[in-house]
Parts: C-alpha cells; sequence; structure tokens
C-alpha cells in the first residue's frame, strides 16, 4: 500500500527521476546499467556480519598456532599490529565506499583516481588475494578433518598438503559456496548472519574453556622467552602467519555497497566494527593457545617453532579432557571456512562485475540476474579460478602466504586514491570524510609497505611476479587504443608499477631476517622502506587525474542524489566545503 501510494505520488516528475524513485520503492539498487538490478536490502548489522564473518574464517583455526611457531608468545604483538595495520587502511577505505557505493567498490576505485593501469593492477591484486580465499577456506576445513580418528580421515592431508581424496571433497566445499550465492541476495544474508553468530561464539567459547582448563604463564618466559627469534619474527609473522588474511574481510562490505540501504552510515560502522571485534577475539584465542600447550610438547619439539598439530586448538582440547569442545571444534572447522567461503564467493563476484565496468572483461562478466540481484557469469568464473588455485595450492600455509602480500599489494591503491581524489574532485558528496585523512593516508601507505617487506624474499618477488601475469589482460583491452588516449593512463599508473619494482629489489636486498642478502642494516631497512612509501605515496597522489571513468561516475552520483530529492537539507544538515582540502 505505501509502495503504491509513493508511486502515484512520483507521477508528476519526469520520468528519469520518477523510474529512479520507483526502482527505490521496489529495493533495486539506483545504480546505473547493469547494477540496477542489485538490491538495497542490507542494513548495518548484516553489513557487520559480512565483515566478520569474512574475517572469523579459517584464520583463528590456525593463526594461533603459526604466529606462535614465527613469533612465539610475542605473537600476541603481532596480532595488534596486524590490526592496527587493517584498521589504518580500512579508514581510507571508507571515506571511498561511501562516495561510490557500487558493487566491487575495492577494485574500482583505483580506476577512479587513476585510470585504467594503476585501476587494473589494484583490481587484479585484490581479486587474486579474495578469490584465493575461498579454496584456502575449504582447505582448512579438510585439513581439521585429518585430525578425525578415522583411517579414511587421517589420510586426507600428508602433513603439508591435502591428498587426492582432500582435494575431491575441498572441491564439493567450494561448490558448496557458490551454490548457497545462486539464488538470491536474500538468501545470502540470511544465511550468514546464522553462521556468523555461530562463528562468533565457538571461538569465544573456545578461548575461555583452554584458559579455564590449563593456564601455564611459563610457557612465556621458558623455550626462549617472550620473543624467541627476535623482533623481525613478530614483522613477519603479521605477513605470512594467515594475519593479514584473519583481517581482510575487513573489505566484504565495501564490495557488496551497492547492495547497503544506507552506505554512509553502515559502511564505515560495519567496517570499522568487524575489525575490533575480530581482534579481541584473535588475542583471546592466542592467549589461551600460548598457555594451553603442554610445557613437554615444547620441550620435545624444541621450541615454539617446532610444533607440528595438524588441528591445533583441537588437539589442544583433546590434550587436556575436552572432548566436547574438540567436536565442536571439528564441527566449526566447517561453519566458519564455510561461512567466510560462501561470503567471498558473492564478493569476489562482484569484484569480477566490478572489473567489467572498468573496462577489462566481457560484457557478460557484467550482467545481474533480474530475478535474484546476483551476477551469475561473474559467479561461475570464480568457481573456475577457485578450482585452478585449489589445484595449485593445496595447503592452508601456502595460500595464507600468497593471499598476505597479495591484500597488502590492493591496499596500497586506498590511501593513495583517497587523497587524489579529494584533490581532482573536491565536490564530489562524502557522507564519511575525516579531518585527519592527510595524516592516516600516508601512514597506512607506510604500514602497507612495511608488512610488504616483512613477508620476506623471495615470497615478495613472486606474488609481485604474479601481479606482472595479468598485465596481457589490461593489454588486450588498452593497447588498441590510440596513443594519444592511453598515454595519460600510462603515465597516471606509471607510479605503481614502479612501486611495485622498488619494492622488489629493497626485498631482495634487505635484511637478511626478511630474507634479503643483508645489503640494508637492521633498522635502517625499515627507515628505507618508510621513505619509499611516502614518495611513492606523493608521486602517486600528484599522478592522479580526471580520467573519462571519474567524469563518468562522478555523473552517476550527481543523478543519484538528485534523484534522492535533497535528502541533506531535509535533515537540517549540507554537505562542508571541499574547497579547501
Amino acid at each position: 500500500m505505501w509502495a503504491s501510494k509513493s508511486l502515484i505520488r512520483w507521477r508528476g516528475l519526469c520520468p528519469a527521476v520518477r523510474e529512479k524513485k520507483e526502482k527505490e520503492i521496489r529495493g533495486l539498487s539506483t545504480e546505473q546499467g547493469s547494477n540496477s538490478n542489485y538490491r538495497r536490502t542490507l542494513g548495518t548489522t548484516a553489513l557487520t556480519a559480512v565483515g566478520l564473518g569474512s574475517i572469523i574464517g579459517s584464520g583463528w583455526l590456525f593463526g594461533a598456532e603459526r604466529a606462535a611457531a614465527l613469533a612465539g608468545p610475542a605473537a600476541i604483538l603481532a596480532w595488534v599490529i596486524g590490526a592496527v595495520v587493517a584498521l589504518t587502511i580500512a579508514l581510507t577505505y571508507t571515506e571511498l565506499g561511501s562516495m561510490f557505493p557500487k558493487a566491487g567498490g575495492m577494485v574500482r576505485y583505483g580506476q577512479f583516481s587513476h585510470g585504467s593501469l594503476a585501476g587494473y593492477m589494484a583490481a587484479w591484486a585484490n581479486w587474486i588475494a579474495i578469490v584465493s580465499v575461498i579454496p584456502g577456506e575449504a582447505t582448512a576445513s579438510i585439513q581439521y578433518m585429518s585430525s578425525w580418528d578415522f583411517s579414511w580421515a587421517e589420510n586426507l592431508y600428508d602433513g603439508k598438503e591435502l591428498t587426492g581424496t582432500g582435494l575431491a571433497l575441498a572441491s564439493i566445499l567450494v561448490v558448496f559456496y557458490f551454490f548457497l550465492n545462486w539464488f538470491a541476495i536474500t538468501l545470502f544474508a540470511k544465511t550468514n548472519n546464522a553462521i556468523t553468530v555461530f562463528k562468533v561464539v565457538v571461538p569465544v567459547l573456545t578461548a575461555g574453556a583452554l584458559m579455564f582448563a590449563h593456564f601455564d604463564t611459563s610457557n612465556i618466559t621458558d623455550h626462549g622467552g617472550f620473543a624467541p627469534n627476535g623482533w623481525s619474527a613478530v614483522f613477519s609473522a603479521v605477513a605470512v602467519a594467515g594475519i593479514v588474511w584473519a583481517f581482510n574481510g575487513f573489505q566484504s562490505p565495501l564490495n557488496m555497497a551497492a547492495e547497503a540501504r544506507n552506505p554512509g552510515k553502515s559502511l564505515p560502522k560495519a567496517v570499522i566494527g568487524s575489525i575490533l571485534i575480530a581482534l579481541v577475539i584473535y588475542i583471546a584465542l592466542q592467549v589461551a593457545f600460548l598457555m594451553a600447550v603442554p610445557a613437554q610438547d615444547l620441550t620435545a619439539s624444541g621450541g615454539w617453532n617446532a610444533l607440528g598439530y595438524k588441528s591445533p586448538l583441537a588437539d589442544l582440547s583433546i590434550a587436556w579432557g575436552l572432548n566436547w569442545l574438540a567436536l565442536l571444534l571439528y564441527a566449526d572447522a566447517f561453519v566458519s571456512p564455510s561461512g567466510t567461503g560462501m561470503i567471498y564467493a558473492a564478493t569476489t563476484s562482484r569484484m569480477i562485475h566490478g572489473v567489467q565496468e572498468n573496462g577489462h572483461l566481457p560484457k557478460v562478466f557484467g550482467k545481474v540476474d533480474p530475478k535474484t540481484g546476483v551476477p551469475k557469469p561473474a559467479l561461475l568464473l570464480n568457481l573456475v579460478i577457485s578450482f585452478i588455485f585449489l589445484a595449485v595450492f593445496r595447503g592452508w600455509g601456502s595460500i595464507a602466504e600468497i593471499v598476505g602480500v597479495a591484500t597488502v599489494i590492493s591496499y596500497i591503491t586506498g590511501p593513495v586514491a583517497v587523497m587524489s581524489l579529494r584533490r581532482i574532485a573536491p565536490g564530489m558528496k562524502r557522507p564519511v570524510r575525516l579531518k585527519a585523512m592527510p595524516v592516516i593516508a600516508p601512514i597506512a601507505m607506510i604500514f602497507g609497505s612495511l608488512v610488504m617487506y616483512w613477508a620476506r624474499w623471495p615470497l615478495t618477488g613472486k606474488v609481485i611476479f604474479i601481479m606482472a601475469i595479468g598485465l596481457p589482460i589490461w593489454a588486450w583491452y588498452e593497447l588498441r587504443k590510440p596513443w594519444a588516449e592511453l598515454k595519460p593512463h600510462l603515465m597516471a599508473g606509471a607510479w605503481m608499477v614502479a612501486y611495485l619494482l622498488v619494492m622488489a629489489f629493497v626485498s631482495w636486498a634487505g635484511g637478511e631476517e626478511f630474507g634479503g642478502k643483508g645489503y640494508l642494516a637492521p633498522g635502517w631497512d625499515i627507515v628505507v622502506v618508510a621513505l619509499i612509501a611516502v614518495a611513492f605515496y606523493f608521486w602517486g597522489v600528484k599522478s592522479a587525474w580526471r580520467n573519462p571513468t571519474l567524469v563518468q561516475v562522478e555523473k552517476e552520483m550527481t543523478e543519484l542524489a538528485e534523484s534522492e530529492g535533497g535528502a541533506d537539507e531535509s535533515d537540517g544538515r549540507s554537505e562542508p566545503s571541499l574547497a579547501k582540502s
């Protein structure tokens, strides 16, 4: 009834505005093109569940042990550092996400600020980081299953990677993740909310039960002390122990911005809230793991770096007689990764849609099913890519390393893009606008660069090489353009190409504790990386230009604001002047 009256009231408006209003009433996104089939049905709670559900996946099942193996008890600090890095970078993306409430947002911001080359490289890195999480979550579930007391289960994982049978079961899980996304966004939201509650309760219960069962504080001081492998190991744990992986899910709400009811308010709350909630849970789990490891296991293995649990938290539960908790963990080893895999199946399909909107994939991948609001061709493409990753990287640890570095590479465009757009598009509406952003953005760039360096050579070089593999796709679409049209895109993206090459060289030449040749003395290598980050940050901001994609999206956002009938004026507030930015 209300919808009918509203439609009647708007009949006197011009056809274009009336059409947009009618779409709003029916729950459709007002974005143009294929985006118009998305439903704006996700509120703050649902988006926070998306973020928290992405963050709490398989990372908590393995991260505590891998971080402790690298850093010992100092792994607690690695989680804090990881959260600070993620939160600082996330703040830059909340402004961008609220400015551009579009599907696959994370793969589009670089395109808006710098054109096709920088935009494509950022999109490729981001997509690689996210799509590889899907098989990673399936792998985590099967690795936990290998600890079951059945001969067939023990043969699923050989200690390093999945066996053929394990790979087949993981493939079935991957299909299941995509199946839940096939029918409708509302089914996804309802399923995810229920799974997220379970995913939060079980880690909290696990931490509390292990602390109550055994809390040996001597583990902190014995077996090498608080930081048995030095502080460089703490920093490396942030990059390669699954910590970056664990916090990476903050971007999922941004990638689903086209389905947010009120992106200006809900996106920042969802992103920041999910990171902070996850940090508390991760620290509790890390402390519980450190105190619950039997002293004889540490003595027999020779310290933290030699622990070899197949299912770390479940194995500790059995060691202290918490069989009920072990059974719960075995169950949650399917629920938590499956929930994250389901979310990433959804968000990666929106990312593929975003890449297509950028002009670097065939139009079929931009189609959204009008009945369900699901980009089904993009969903199918990611399913195929997930199978390829599953076949190549069969162990959770190897996938976590790739995801960690690729994620950091994708992060660096956020700090540069947010300040670039303040310079070249000062008049655009910014529902989220932080006064401290001119300080936060370069700090975020420094943090991202340091994490990339901490990942250690040759891993950094390998992932940067994976980034180069995607360039032929960009070349296929872009090099056919006239030189006058192509040149500004190349000039604006040169900073990112040079940045990756310089970071690869610094990683190779850096400190031996980070896998380098030792040409940079300890301490000075950190200073060098920070200075490189600042230099490329200013180069990147200066390189931004008003490219055709930005001009087009400005037009779309203006039309969207007009269709909303001056909502900002109706509540007594107005957008602050941006000319002084």
